[in-house]
């Protein structure tokens, strides 16, 4: 899978936080090179179906890297004081404070819950750094229905960019397929494929 742009809301202290985020940022990087389809190949190739494809089954990928790297993965932590912000897909600790990373599997609606709760926790610095991966709208078209996407969400960039952010970095990162073509299948909906899961991934 490839980067099609990149989008970073910070205010960094000195050179040795600004390390932290780099290794960070390095990792979530390698990570969305590794997310492929069919699994093992050498790129990601998507089925041109109109909302034919699952989505979960391509964080999965991206999720298994960065534990292989050192992030915790799935956990459920205090990210925001006084709110159940529920799980995290993955998480860096590091000496300078933790990094956050979600993969976009929701509509718009969860876009904005997910970039609201890392600002928020940025702001109680509870995290130092808080990353959203989201597809464009060119490979969104043939994910689950109603998938959030990078142009849908733009125009509340302002709004972020806006936000008085003391130390940390709130990132959006926009990816998109490598290749297309109907002779590869369709990535199953839900975790596992099975019709029962299609609903739950519509909602984080």
């Amino acid at each position: 899978m490839k980067i099609d742009r990149e989008k970073s809301f910070l205010a960094i202290k000195n050179s040795s936080e600004e390390k932290y985020y780099s290794l960070a940022i390095k990792d979530i990087k390698d990570a969305i090179a590794k997310v492929t389809w069919p699994l093992k190949s050498k790129k990601f190739t998507i089925n041109p179906t109109r909302m034919g494809n699952g989505v979960k089954p391509i964080k999965n990928e991206f999720v298994t890297f960065l534990k292989s790297k050192g992030w915790k993965t799935e956990i459920s932590i205090k990210l925001i004081d006084q709110l159940n912000a529920g799980p995290i897909d993955a998480l860096l600790e590091t000496k300078a404070g933790s990094i956050a990373v979600e993969w976009e599997t929701g509509n718009i609606s969860s876009s904005h819950r997910a970039l609201n709760k890392m600002a928020l926790a940025i702001l109680q610095e509870n995290i130092i750094g808080g990353f959203l991966i989201i597809p464009i709208r060119n490979l969104a078209k043939y994910l689950t229905d109603r998938i959030g996407n990078y142009e849908e969400i733009e125009p509340y960039f302002q709004l972020w960019q806006n936000v008085s952010i003391k130390k940390g970095v709130l990132g959006i990162i926009g990816v998109d397929y490598d290749d297309i073509s109907t002779k590869v299948s369709l990535i199953p909906k839900g975790s596992d494929g099975n019709s029962k899961n299609k609903k739950r991934e519509k909602r984080k």
